[in-house]
């Protein structure tokens, strides 16, 4: 472990920096939105630019780095993402903003596949399961750390998107003063659609729905937040919860699904879901009664967590299965599959969910998410009758966070062996 964080301790810094940023760029776009008074359809629409840019990014950045190489592409496009957001408080317009996502959800995926390329090469076979817990670790804690800026100063200033600017440029001094080499980046082909549906039709409907679920939950809690009258500390509190909760879920649901069933623990944590996003929803409505009746918005919180810790580690859970039923040379091209299907579940999640949101109300943000976590649970239910378990000794579980790329998967232990980096320090 010491090793790993010896060797790897410049991308760590400059990642925390990153998703700090990020969790904080997330949650004061939405609350900002909301106090410009944009429609929910039109922040759903601007919401859901990132998921467009990084669906964008994933297919063009291997061509890209493979031509002006790792440090030059993160310089880029970290440069790219400090410039944006401080557009985002000159332009308010919701179709600005959208094309400005677009250009974040660009940046961020360049910067992730060459953040985890770069960990790939300076990790050995033994050490990788190590990497990836540091790094998912290092990622949800410091997006959930970032949540928490929102208090720095009002959303309405300019201050925030200058401060947010300034993390992100901050990240770059770590890593480009590395004196190790780039890595020799390695094209990853995904499988198309159709091979991946006939290896596991469950794995990839539940992968698209559940991108679509993601990328709802993640742009438009503080939105629901911030509509339901929550304050500025009270929004910090959810978001961080979503983020840190979900975390921690990973390692106990994970190694229950290595014991029983897989399908079934997706099942049941999919159902688990929805049955916790309709009790959210009870218990925000009696949060607003006269006093006397009204209910803390602990009960709130307590469910949703209860609800992250059901839903945030499905993604790990529906990687896991495919693996289920496709040999060990296959992982990372299923992998990359896989994030393709999320991809264009996720470019939806959000306007869809503002729409749902704009004719139901607010609590529509939680009838979305149930549905959605729904159709998962039917369609596993449906699969497990038409198809037996297989038992797959190569396959097991491996927590990922959701924003994972073709690049990061191959740092799960179980996918094909990589070479054994050079001895060489870093500093």
């Amino acid at each position: 472990m010491n090793k790993v964080l010896k060797n790897s301790w410049a991308l760590f810094l400059g990642m925390g920096f990153l998703m700090m940023a990020y969790g904080f760029q997330g949650s004061l776009l939405g609350v900002r939105a909301v106090q410009e008074e944009f429609s929910l359809t039109a922040t759903g629409f601007m919401m859901s630019g990132y998921f467009v840019g990084y669906f964008i990014g994933a297919a063009t950045i291997p061509n890209i780095i493979s031509r002006v190489g790792h440090i030059r592409v993160f310089a880029a496009f970290a440069s790219l993402a400090s410039l944006v957001i401080l557009v985002h408080s000159i332009l308010i317009n919701p179709f600005i903003w959208f094309l400005l996502r677009v250009l974040t959800g660009i940046s961020m995926v360049c910067i992730y596949t060459v953040a985890e390329s770069w960990l790939n090469d300076r990790s050995s076979n033994k050490n990788r399961g190590s990497v990836l817990s540091i790094y998912m670790v290092i990622l949800y804690g410091a997006m959930g750390i970032g949540m928490f800026l929102l208090n720095f100063s009002s959303p309405k200033n300019f201050q925030p998107f200058i401060l947010i600017s300034v993390i992100t440029s901050a990240a770059l001094i770590p890593i480009l003063l590395t004196k190790k080499k780039p890595p020799t980046f390695k094209k990853i082909k995904a499988m198309s659609l159709k091979d991946l549906y006939e290896a596991s039709p469950f794995g990839m409907v539940s992968s698209l729905f559940y991108g679509t679920i993601q990328s709802a939950l993640f742009t438009l809690i503080a939105v629901y937040a911030t509509s339901m009258n929550f304050s500025i500390l009270e929004i910090s509190i959810v978001t961080f919860l979503l983020a840190v909760s979900g975390a921690i879920a990973q390692f106990p649901i994970g190694k229950i699904s290595d014991i029983y069933d897989r399908r079934k623990v997706i099942v049941f944590s999919t159902f688990g879901a929805a049955i916790f996003s309709i009790l959210t929803i009870i218990v925000s409505r009696q949060m607003y009664l006269p006093d006397g009746l009204a209910t803390s918005k602990t009960w709130f919180y307590i469910f949703f967590i209860l609800f992250s810790f059901c839903s945030l580690p499905m993604f790990s859970l529906i990687l896991a299965h495919t693996n289920d039923y496709i040999p060990k040379e296959k992982f990372v091209a299923a992998g990359a599959g896989l994030q393709f299907a999320f991809g264009l579940g996720a470019m939806s999640g959000p306007f869809l969910c503002s729409i749902v949101m704009d004719i139901i109300g607010s609590n529509g943000f939680f009838i979305f998410l149930f549905l959605f976590h729904s159709i998962i649970g039917l369609f596993g239910i449906h699969r497990m009758r038409v198809r037996k378990t297989v038992d797959n000794p190569d396959s097991q579980f491996v927590a990922m966070p959701q924003t994972i790329t073709p690049a990061g998967i191959e740092l799960n232990p179980t996918t094909e062996p990589i070479e054994e980096p050079k001895k060489e320090e870093i500093k």
